[in-house]
């Protein structure tokens, strides 16, 4: 019989504790100009795996533009990615994507003339594509959208077309989701069902990053609230420790406490 005997510490634990200990996402000095405007400036930022993350600020504060820099959509200018022990600066989307990182957009990137169904299908490409039939078939059941599977995405609705970008992500089976704003402006059910199924994913070890107006569900989503202005982080901390800091009021409101 093989392995380490009862009470003995297996050197290949050793190796999986500092791997959990290790952040899922760590951001050194990361920058990108847009002409002579610095959108986002010298961010140094970690998540931790497991974490429910969210990133608020005000409309262009650089919250967007840095979900742009990490999956890939735009090349930094200086600083770097670093996401589960690998630098993936610079790396294109697909890259990221194979990696573990998935993320949403304020607009629903779907492949308008293809199904419902089509589209989950297509987030399945390549390594995933193992029982990718059975999982979509299972994903539309969770997220309540089997009823239309047959229709374009082009023809759902607004709600609708966040549930198939969502599902996409979960059909990737990705470790680290960034969400853009995947709750805006959406029914309170469709709302609910998101949410629910972001505590499911935690719950086996997806980490979260999300970008959010709404206080209320970031107040009693998150674990750790990450405030942007100006392209920097200006503090990190509980909702009610961001709440009482005169920089997050100076932000949002223009004034201090």
């Amino acid at each position: 019989m093989s392995g380490a005997l009862p009470g003995e510490f297996h050197p290949g634990a050793q190796a999986f504790l500092a791997d959990a200990r290790q952040p899922i996402l760590a951001l050194r000095d990361l920058e990108v100009n847009f002409g002579g405007i610095r959108a986002v400036n010298k961010v140094n930022l970690e998540i931790g795996r497991g974490e429910i993350v969210g990133l608020i600020g005000p409309n262009g504060s650089g919250k967007s533009t840095l979900f742009n820099l990490i999956s890939g959509f735009i090349p930094a200018t200086g600083g770097d990615v670093h996401f589960a022990g690998t630098n993936i600066t610079g790396w294109k989307p697909y890259r990221t994507a194979r990696q573990g990182l998935a993320r949403t957009f304020q607009i629903p990137a779907l492949f308008e003339n293809m199904s419902l169904f089509e589209n989950l299908l297509a987030a399945a490409a390549e390594e995933h594509w193992q029982g990718a039939h059975e999982r979509a078939a299972d994903i539309m059941r969770t997220l309540r959208i089997e009823h239309v599977r047959d229709q374009r995405a082009a023809d759902l609705s607004g709600g609708q077309q966040k549930l198939v970008e969502f599902g996409r992500a979960m059909m990737r089976r990705a470790s680290l989701v960034l969400l853009d704003e995947v709750t805006a402006g959406v029914h309170l059910d469709i709302r609910n069902i998101i949410l629910d199924r972001v505590a499911e994913l935690r719950q086996g070890g997806t980490t979260f990053c999300l970008i959010e107006h709404d206080m209320e569900l970031v107040r009693s989503v998150c674990d750790r609230i990450v405030v942007m202005d100006a392209g920097k982080v200006i503090m990190s901390g509980s909702f009610e420790e961001i709440a009482s800091n005169s920089d997050v009021m100076q932000a949002y409101l223009g004034r201090r406490q």
